[in-house]
């Protein structure tokens, strides 16, 4: 897979991607993630890639001429258009299940928007989905762009050290995730659950489901409504609501 990060600052996300688990399966080749530099694109002089909004407001915006030079590099380099995704606070909120969709296409670029945003006219020309990550606004899309490529990449067969690391976290099933202890057994007077130091697995399994099911009960009631569901689930949910 491949994923590209059209950028005014290249080198604020590649500071991020070199590192940790995403920068062993880039330099691996598990996976491609690569920066373009939007300001490489520009035809102006001085280098400029934004200018004042008709109709006056403050800031300024990101002009189409170097967004679309830049795209169009990517869609001639690649032979094909790839997938073009929008950071944008009026995207839809990125969920898990996205991701997962996202991870099976080939070929995806992401677009950082800076100062107020880019022209529209490149959003109806060339973007084929605007994605937030939250509501709230910040100063650009870099953080937004690595958020995304960050979840994509983990989905990716080979970057995490085992499949089932992902497929027991928050959110990928519906659920967040139970809690987690490491040693030592006691600190501070509080105590890992005798059940996880037992070694019987069967019960160590049970009370991950069932803590994993209270936690999102009662920080996340929503994501119940879509969670994967059992009968035995559905039945230990109704008993901890009766004695709430």
């Amino acid at each position: 897979m491949k994923i590209t990060i059209m950028t005014l600052f290249p080198e604020m996300c590649n500071s991020v991607l070199d590192e940790s688990i995403i920068g062993r399966a880039r330099k691996s080749g598990i996976i491609e993630i690569d920066t373009v530099n939007i300001r490489d694109f520009t035809h102006d002089k001085h280098n400029r890639v934004d200018d004042a909004p008709y109709g006056g407001g403050m800031g300024m915006l990101m002009q189409t001429q170097p967004i679309y030079d830049c795209f169009a590099s990517l869609c001639s380099e690649d032979g094909k258009k790839p997938h073009l995704i929008y950071m944008s606070a009026q995207g839809k909120t990125l969920t898990q299940k996205r991701v997962k969709e996202l991870s099976q296409l080939p070929n995806i670029a992401i677009l950082c928007g800076h100062y107020e945003g880019v022209d529209e006219r490149i959003i109806e020309e060339i973007v084929d989905e605007e994605i937030s990550v939250g509501d709230y606004v910040l100063t650009g899309g870099e953080l937004p762009a690595l958020i995304l490529s960050d979840s994509i990449a983990r989905m990716i067969d080979g970057v995490l050290p085992n499949d089932e690391a992902k497929e027991l976290e928050s959110h990928y099933s519906g659920l967040l995730e139970y809690p987690q202890y490491t040693r030592p057994p006691e600190w501070h007077g509080r105590k890992v659950p005798d059940i996880l130091l037992s070694g019987h697995h069967g019960n160590i399994d049970k009370w991950r489901r069932e803590k994993s099911l209270e936690r999102t009960l009662e920080r996340r009631p929503d994501m119940l409504k879509s969670a994967e569901l059992t009968k035995k689930d559905r039945e230990y949910l109704a008993k901890l609501k009766e004695n709430k």
